[in-house]
C-alpha cells in the first residue's frame, strides 16, 4: 500500500504527516520537493531514531503549498496541533523582563513581561534582560534619581515619595512640562545606551548626602555607583553601530543540539539564552523551528546573527527582520563566542540529559517491552485517598513519553460515603473514561491503578462496560509503603522488577507522584471543611443527628473536646469514636504542615 502511495506524491512544496498503525500523527516535517523527502524514509538507509520513527510508520498524509516559506508555516502549526512523539515539543519559552517607559499620563518605569513583541509596536520598552534581578534594581534606580510617578491611582493628597523629593506630586501639583520632557530624555539616553548621564546623577547625588552628612545614604548610593560599573563594564562589545541584534550559536553532538543566544542591545551584551534539545531526524530543521517558535514570544531585533546552515531567507521571511552570516571580522568573531557557548553549555548539560532521557523515554520503551505494548505513549495512574470513611477521593496523574503531562491531572470527589476501595475505583473509572468518550478526547495507553487484583478488577469491569479495551496493571506496596509488585491485569501474573532497575525508579515515580497529588487534595479538602460539611461526610451521622450536634457544640473544636460520652447521647459510641479520631488526625496533620 505505502509503495503504491509513495508514486503519486507531486514533486512540490509542502509538508507531510507520518502516522502509526492507530492513524496517530508520530512526525511531521516540510520538504521542497514531497516526493523526493518522502521516499528518502523508504527507499534510502537510514539509521537511529530516523529508522526507529520509520518502523512505527503504516501511513502518511501530505499537504502541498505554494512555497517552502508556507510549507514551513504549516509545519510548525501542526507540530502544535498533533504534538509528534518525534518532533521537538514547541513549548513555550518564559518571557523575559523589558524594562517599559510610559510617558502618558505621567512618567513611570517599570519592569515588564511580554508576549509576541513586535517592533511596531509603539511601546518603549528595552531588553530583554535575562537578569531579572539587574532589571528590577535598574528600575528602582532610575526611581531614586528621578521624581516619577511611583503610585497607582489619583491620590487626593501627595505621599511620602513627594515629601522626600523622589515625586513631583502628580496628584496635586502643577507640573513644569519642560522639566519633565528634561527628564524623559536622560532616562531615555540611558536606556538607549548614554550610561554616563546616570553614573553623573548618581555622583550628584552622592555628593549631596555627603555635604548634608548624610552618610549612610551617600553609602548606599555609592554601592549602586559600583554595582553600575561593573554590570555595564562587563557589557561592553567592540561593535560601536548601536544596532539591536541576536547571535545565535549552536553545536551538535550525540543526538543533543545545545543553542546559544547573545542579545546584544546598544551596544551592550545584556544577556544569553541556553537551550538543550534532543533531536530525533533533522538538527537544522529542527534548529529552524525552535528558532521561529523563539521569535514568536520574544521581541525581534534589527539583525540576527547566524550560522550558513540556517535557512536564513526563509527565517527571514517570516520573522521580518535581517538574518546574516558574518564571514569575518568583529561579527564573526561574535558568532564564534555563541558558538562556543553554545558547545560548552552542551557540554555541561549532556551528561546530565542521557541520563534524564533513560530515567523518562527510555524507561517509558523498557515499560512497553515488557507488558508487550506496542506504542506506550500516554499513562494514566490513578489512586484513592480516605479517612476513617470520610471526604473519599480519587486523583489522576499523567504521563506522556516518560514525563508527567500536569494539564491533564484531574481531581475526583467520590459520592461513596464509606471506605470501598473496589466501588471507589469503579466510579473514578467510570466517570473519567465516560467523559472521554463523550468528549471524544485522548485515551492511554496503560491504566496504572494503585493496589492489587481487587482495584485491577474494578478497573477492568468498568472499562468493560464501557466497551474500551485498555491494558491494566496494579501497583502494590508492600508494609513499609514502599512500591513492591508489579501485577498484569491480563494475567494476574506478578512481573519481577530489578529495583535498581530504570524502569523500577519509573513506576515508583508515577506511584508517588499520584499519591501526593491525592493527598493533597484530600488534605485541602479537609482544611476547607466546615462542620457541616465534615458531618456530612461522617459515616453514621445523617442531617437529624448534624443539626443536634451544630446547635449543641457550634463548631469542630468543640465536638473534639468533648467526651465520647457527650457525644453517644445524641450519636452512636462507634460513631462518636470514629469522628473523635478524625478530628484530632486533622488537627496533627495541620500542626505538622505548619
Amino acid at each position: 500500500m505505502l509503495e503504491e502511495k509513495l508514486k503519486l506524491v507531486p514533486h512540490l512544496p509542502g509538508s507531510y504527516q507520518m502516522r502509526n498503525e492507530d492513524g496517530i500523527v508520530i512526525y511531521v516535517g516540510k520538504a521542497k520537493d514531497l516526493y523526493k523527502r518522502v521516499n528518502s524514509y523508504f527507499k534510502k538507509t537510514v539509521t537511529g531514531k530516523t529508522k526507529k520513527m520509520v518502523s512505527e510508520v503504516r501511513d502518511f498524509t501530505y499537504i502541498v503549498t505554494n512555497s517552502e516559506t508556507e510549507a514551513f508555516i504549516t509545519e510548525i502549526n501542526l507540530i502544535k496541533e498533533y504534538n509528534p512523539k518525534y518532533n521537538i515539543l514547541l513549548k513555550d519559552d518564559k518571557s523575559y523582563p523589558y524594562i517599559e517607559y510610559i510617558s502618558k499620563p505621567y512618567p513611570k518605569v517599570k519592569v515588564s513581561r511580554y508576549l509576541n513583541i513586535k517592533r511596531k509596536d509603539k511601546k518603549l520598552i528595552f531588553g530583554p534582560y535575562p537578569n531579572a534581578y539587574a532589571a528590577r534594581r535598574i528600575v528602582n534606580l532610575i526611581n531614586r534619581l528621578y521624581p516619577l510617578k511611583k503610585c497607582n491611582g489619583m491620590p487626593k493628597q501627595v505621599c511620602l515619595y513627594y515629601h522626600i523629593g523622589e515625586c513631583l506630586g502628580y496628584c496635586t501639583k502643577k507640573i513644569d512640562k519642560d522639566k519633565l520632557l528634561q527628564m524623559e530624555e536622560e532616562i531615555l539616553s540611558f536606556l538607549r545606551g548614554n550610561d554616563k548621564i546616570l553614573k553623573d546623577k548618581l555622583l550628584e547625588k552622592i555628593n549631596v548626602y555627603s555635604e548634608t552628612l548624610n552618610y549612610e545614604m551617600a553609602k548606599e548610593l555609592t554601592e549602586e555607583l559600583h554595582y553600575i560599573n561593573v554590570v555595564l563594564d562587563r557589557q561592553k562589545v567592540e561593535l560601536h553601530d548601536f544596532v539591536n541584534r541576536d547571535i545565535i550559536g549552536f553545536y551538535l553532538d550525540k543526538g543533543h543540539l545545545g543553542i546559544n543566544f547573545l542579545f546584544i542591545r546598544n551596544n551592550k551584551l545584556i544577556g544569553s539564552h541556553n537551550e538543550l534539545l534532543t533531536v530525533k531526524l533533522d538538527p537544522i530543521d529542527e534548529l529552524n523551528n525552535y528558532i521561529l517558535n523563539f521569535y514568536m514570544r520574544h521581541e525581534i531585533p534589527k539583525e540576527i546573527l547566524v550560522d550558513e546552515k540556517i535557512n536564513k531567507n526563509i527565517l527571514g521571511e517570516l520573522i521580518n527582520t535581517n538574518f546574516i552570516t558574518p564571514e569575518k571580522g568583529k561579527k564573526k568573531n561574535l558568532l564564534d563566542m555563541a558558538n562556543m557557548n553554545a558547545k560548552i553549555y552542551l557540554d555541561n548539560e549532556i551528561s546530565q540529559a542521557i541520563k534524564e532521557e533513560m530515567r523518562t523515554e527510555g524507561s517509558n520503551e523498557e515499560l512497553a517491552r515488557i507488558l508487550n505494548i506496542n506504542n506506550l505513549r500516554r499513562i494514566d495512574a490513578f489512586d484513592n485517598s480516605n479517612l476513617f470513611g470520610t471526604f473519599s477521593v480519587s486523583g489522576m496523574v499523567v504521563f506522556v513519553e516518560g514525563k508527567p503531562y500536569k494539564k491533564e491531572y484531574r481531581k475526583y470527589k467520590i459520592s461513596l460515603d464509606k471506605n470501598d476501595d473496589y466501588n471507589t475505583m469503579k466510579e473514578v473509572i467510570y466517570r473519567r473514561y465516560y467523559r472521554a468518550l463523550i468528549e471524544k478526547t485522548e485515551m492511554p495507553d496503560l491504566i496504572i491503578v494503585d493496589g492489587g487484583i481487587n482495584q485491577i478488577n474494578a478497573c477492568l469491569d468498568t472499562l468493560k462496560s464501557l466497551n474500551l479495551h485498555i491494558k491494566v496493571v496494579g501497583l502494590k506496596k508492600n508494609d513499609k509503603h514502599r512500591t513492591n509488585e508489579l501485577i498484569d491485569g491480563d494475567t494476574y501474573r506478578t512481573i519481577e522488577l530489578d529495583k535498581d532497575s530504570n524502569v523500577f525508579h519509573y513506576l515508583t515515580r508515577i506511584q508517588d507522584e499520584v499519591h501526593r497529588f491525592t493527598i493533597n487534595y484530600h488534605k485541602t479538602l479537609r482544611s476547607k471543611g466546615s462542620i457541616s460539611s465534615v458531618l456530612d461526610n461522617t459515616e453514621g451521622i445523617g442531617n437529624v443527628r448534624k443539626k443536634e450536634l451544630i446547635k449543641k457544640y457550634g463548631n469542630l473544636t468543640k465536638i473534639k473536646n468533648a467526651s465520647v460520652e457527650e457525644l453517644s447521647e445524641i450519636i452512636p459510641k462507634n460513631v462518636a469514636i470514629e469522628l473523635k479520631k478524625f478530628l484530632i488526625s486533622r488537627d496533627e496533620e495541620s500542626k505538622k504542615e505548619k
